[in-house]
């Protein structure tokens, strides 16, 4: 029985070690799969601007982690994608860690037929909305689609 646990603890203990690697893979397959990786915009042929639109990049770095990066023109940041799920409607579900903000924030994504990216919802991890059923809450304006510049 003793040499049992002994296995058993010897395989958690692998199971834990590998876990983030595995997750990071997963993560990357993901992201890679549905078709996210590369560079966004409004405009592609426009420089990034924060009220004209910005330009978002997503990549895997060699380390295998995903980054999600937002040039605003006069300001730029770099922040971890930390999860990214697909939803049965085809809608890709990502969290990123804003260390900037202290806070981790969700954002649903649909790639529509013709190519474009649009976001349906962008909310806080307290459930607070900036976008929600494909319309900023502020204005009640739909997203507009979103262009691969690269």
């Amino acid at each position: 029985m003793m040499r049992c646990s002994g296995r058993w603890i010897a395989a958690a203990v692998l199971w834990v070690a590998f876990t983030p690697t595995a997750g990071a893979e997963t993560l990357a397959v993901t992201v890679e799969q549905w078709g996210l990786l590369g560079s966004w915009a409004v405009d592609c042929s426009g420089r990034p601007d924060r009220e004209q639109g910005a330009r978002l990049t997503y990549e895997i770095r060699k380390d295998g982690r995903v980054m999600y990066r937002r040039d605003f023109g006069e300001a730029r940041d770099e922040n971890e994608v930390v999860s990214a799920t697909v939803n049965a409607e085809g809608l890709l579900n990502v969290m990123v860690y804003f260390p900037s903000l202290h806070q981790a924030r969700e954002f649903g994504l649909l790639l529509q037929k013709d190519g474009s990216l649009r976001a349906i919802y962008n909310r806080s991890e307290r459930g607070e909305y900036t976008i929600r059923n494909g319309k900023y809450v502020a204005s009640g304006a739909p997203t507009p689609a979103q262009q691969r510049c690269d």
